[in-house]
């Protein structure tokens, strides 16, 4: 079997013989009429309007999938980003010269045919060719004899070929388009505006998360790619305008798994006059209406559960989640020492440096957290890991905030937003405290939202979900890597 340069050779040979016969391989523009789905469903019209008149004639293009020679006959069959149709090109109609020229074709090659359509024999509609046109020369062999891309570093390293050999991929993208315009369809019909913030930013805030850091030259200053998109919209709360969204691209410097990648798609909403309460039946809205609209049904299939999006998802305190979980009731280890003591009793890895919170919120992610199959809002978590939450009336310590999982991951996160900018400051600076002593992953002190915060905010919900996180779960996937077109990856040696 010839090796892939000697195929890529032959290519070559083929690509300098239609140049000889005075063939552009790779024209400037083609003539087409018709997607081959739309060809295909034209062809049926006809049928239903009882076959008057001549069949309809059309021009279809696509890459070369399939090539059949029967002789004094070819068929080949040509995708294009609406299917699949066969083409069937006979000596006798085309030509001598041009039939001939079929051998120089190959799989993977973009061929434009034009011709009348028909069902053959086997009933499969058909365009028989009067004549037909490269438009693309492939220089490589398409992936497996588009038997599919199943190795998992080429499918990512080369999404490409992904695409070509697999519909379920081209559907899996075309899928996640639906939903990211049908989340921007609900916000855009509750009166929300989109509205664009900063990627670099000269402080990192809005999330306790490592930046990526770059060197502005103009101004001779470095720069964050943003972490997050919460504090510039708040801005535009201050401002005025009521309601905002923005879906944009997260940087963070951090690792990778099956639920995290260091760039990834977020969303996320601020509404003032509202508060976390507002703000959950808001999202459980958002969600089963997108699964309804895109999917055609709330009930979706993931791993070994069928989960139920429908309203009202269930609400559940961090505090009763922990007992009922694991035992815990952390009123009853309300220092950091005695939890710190319990969690190391239990066997779980936990730094000695970390807050009362941070050893809460890890105990979640251990007992809580896998067992949060359906959809499920956990309320009001610490103070300590929520500084930019506003605090619970009559609750030491617990700010109104909500983290919204289900399929035993997190999928938003939600604020009453804090609107009292001393309280705020004073929170900052607790952070900026804790950052002195090591710990990097903390809220950073932004002097200008203080500043804007200081000029008054309403009472506001926001709200932060993201998008390649919301794609898996409707699309029954448990790697984000797979619902990102080019997920990043370890430079090839």
């Amino acid at each position: 079997m010839p090796g892939e340069d000697e195929l890529i050779e032959a290519r070559r040979e083929k690509l300098a013989r239609l140049r000889s016969r005075g063939v552009d391989p790779f024209p400037p523009r083609v003539d087409r009429t018709h997607a081959a789905a739309d060809a295909i469903a034209a062809f049926e019209r006809w049928e239903q309007a009882g076959r008057a008149g001549q069949p309809p004639e059309v021009a279809v293009t696509g890459r070369i999938v399939a090539l059949r020679d029967m002789g004094k006959a070819s068929f080949i069959d040509l995708l294009d980003g609406s299917g699949r149709i066969q083409c069937y090109l006979k000596k006798d109609t085309i030509g001598a010269d041009a039939y001939a020229g079929i051998a120089d074709l190959d799989l993977a090659d973009f061929l434009s045919v034009r011709g009348a359509l028909f069902r053959t024999r086997t009933q499969q509609i058909t365009v028989e060719a009067r004549s037909y046109a490269v438009v693309a020369k492939a220089l490589r062999p398409p992936p497996e004899k588009w038997h599919g891309v199943e190795d998992i570093e080429t499918r990512f390293r080369q999404r490409y070929l992904d695409l070509m050999a697999n519909e379920e991929t081209r559907e899996l993208f075309r899928r996640r388009a639906a939903i990211v315009a049908r989340v921007r369809r609900f916000l855009d019909e509750r009166g929300f505006i989109e509205v664009e913030t900063p990627v670099l930013q000269p402080e990192a805030g809005g999330a306790a998360a490592t930046p990526f850091v770059t060197h502005h030259r103009a101004l001779d200053e470095d720069f964050y790619l943003r972490i997050s998109l919460e504090l510039h919209l708040k801005r535009l709360i201050v401002g005025g305008l009521d309601r905002v969204y923005e879906l944009g691209r997260i940087f963070r410097n951090e690792g990778i798994d099956r639920t995290h990648v260091p760039e990834f798609t977020m969303i996320e909403t601020y509404e003032a006059y509202a508060d976390y309460n507002d703000v959950m039946r808001m999202v459980e809205e958002m969600v089963s209406t997108v699964a309804r609209d895109v999917l055609g049904t709330t009930r979706v299939p993931f791993g070994e559960h069928v989960l139920e999006l429908a309203p009202p998802w269930q609400r559940l305190t961090m505090r009763d989640a922990l007992i009922e979980h694991a035992g815990i009731d952390f009123e009853e280890f309300r220092t950091r020492g005695k939890l710190l003591d319990e969690l190391r009793r239990r066997g779980i890895d936990v730094d000695p440096g970390w807050s009362w919170g941070k050893l809460i919120d890890e105990a979640v992610s251990v007992y809580v957290e896998p067992r949060l199959q359906q959809p499920t809002f956990l309320l009001d978590y610490p103070k300590e890991i929520s500084p930019l939450a506003k605090s619970k009336p009559g609750a030491e310590g617990i700010v109104e905030r909500f983290e919204v999982f289900t399929a035993g991951f997190e999928l938003g996160n939600a604020y009453s937003e804090l609107n009292d900018a001393i309280d705020q400051r004073a929170r900052f600076e607790t952070q900026a405290r804790l950052k002195a002593a090591g710990i990097e992953e903390v809220e950073t002190l932004d002097e200008d939202f203080l500043t804007a915060l200081e000029h008054g905010m309403p009472p506001t919900g926001g709200f932060g979900m993201g998008i390649d996180r919301l794609v898996m779960l409707l699309t029954g996937q448990t790697q984000m890597r797979e619902v990102i077109l080019f997920p990043q990856m370890r430079r090839r040696e």
